[in-house]
């Protein structure tokens, strides 16, 4: 995620999505009675009184804003969308105070405007944008004595090699084979850990290399192992690299590593509750109650209470006195056991009555 512009006077920031993740993001961040603009595409109907039977009008695209009274992002299509009030836009097109959903799309700046931007807002933007710098995944095609890397950036695909080997077909014999085959792998895992702050390893390839590549790192490079998942392809190199892309695995282990910290943090939770600790509360009143006495170290808190309970006060009062606010997704398992308990919990930095 980018920030192109940012009216702190105003209260207006200009943001480019450009993940998946970061349009999750923004789906908390942009909340009910913002003003959201962005370009968007509607089909206009022809209104001269020409009209064609079946005629459903043209597409066309132009700068739209409106004030925001939904807010919905769908996980496994991707889509956040918000509806609303029409307040700006070509008059002649549109009539403004009309109703119409603005789809957020990747890659295209969208204007926020908020009366006043919360710190847990201004928080998870920050957060947001410092993930983007990180390198969300390396796909690593494999096949016979090549390996080609794949180095997911913001702004693309990045590739590094191909890194050729020394190793003799099976049929032939040589005794330096299996050597010759571990030296290859120390160039692969010298090229990998060439990158900082590397997400995802995603091992892929036509054959069988891919799986004993993997066998060899988690022998000799246990660290590398942990953050690596074998990917089937029916190509090598770079057309390997294009077959991950389009079954969307980047995106799937992008939203896996968030969902798996969120469930940390509910497991946690419902570890605390079994053991009957008196340093928990949850449901809205009692989950007040601790935030409003400045008791909480941590507040988990689902994604549809933030708005819908109005929480963004107490969200900064907890952040104020140095807690920690996670937002869980709803989208997951953890999410629903969070719900259950009335959508959001504290632990507790001390016992209260």
């Amino acid at each position: 995620m980018k920030i192109i512009k940012e009216n702190e006077k105003e209260g207006i920031v200009e943001i480019v999505p450009e993940t998946l993740d970061d349009l999750w993001h923004l789906s908390h961040i942009i909340e009910v009675g913002d003003n959201a603009s962005s370009k968007t595409t509607r089909r206009i109907q022809d209104t001269s009184g020409d009209k064609i039977r079946g005629d459903r009008g043209v597409k066309k695209t132009f700068y739209l804003g409106l004030d925001v009274e939904n807010v919905s992002f769908h996980l496994f299509t991707g889509k956040l969308r918000l509806t609303g009030v029409i307040t700006r836009g070509p008059e002649d097109l549109i009539p403004l105070g009309s109703h119409h959903t603005l789809e957020v799309k990747l890659n295209t700046p969208i204007t926020i405007k908020k009366e006043r931007w919360p710190k847990w807002a201004i928080k998870r933007l920050n957060q947001a944008i410092e993930a983007s710098k990180k390198l969300s995944a390396i796909i690593v095609v494999l096949e016979d004595d090549t390996a080609t890397l794949g180095l997911m950036r913001q702004y693309g695909i990045e590739y590094y090699g191909p890194i050729k080997g020394n190793v003799s077909g099976k049929r032939i014999v040589d005794k330096n084979r299996q050597k010759n085959i571990v030296q290859f792998y120390e160039k692969v895992v010298e090229s990998i850990e060439k990158f900082d702050s590397i997400q995802n390893i995603i091992i892929a390839g036509p054959g069988f290399v891919k799986n004993d590549f993997y066998d060899y790192i988690k022998d000799k490079h246990a660290d590398l192992a942990k953050i690596s998942i074998i990917e089937p392809t029916g190509s090598g190199g770079r057309n390997g690299i294009s077959e991950v892309l389009k079954k969307g695995t980047v995106e799937k282990l992008t939203s896996e590593n968030r969902v798996a910290l969120e469930m940390g943090a509910v497991d946690n939770l419902l570890t605390e509750i079994a053991k009957n600790s008196s340093k928990v509360a949850y449901g809205l009143r009692e989950t007040k109650k601790a935030v409003d006495l400045g008791a909480v170290s941590q507040l988990l808190i689902l994604d549809t209470k933030v708005a819908s309970e109005n929480m963004g006060d107490a969200m900064d009062m907890v952040e104020n006195m140095k807690g920690d606010v996670m937002v869980i997704s709803s989208e997951h398992e953890g999410g629903k056991q969070l719900e259950s308990l009335g959508g959001m919990a504290a632990i507790l930095r001390y016992e209260i009555a």
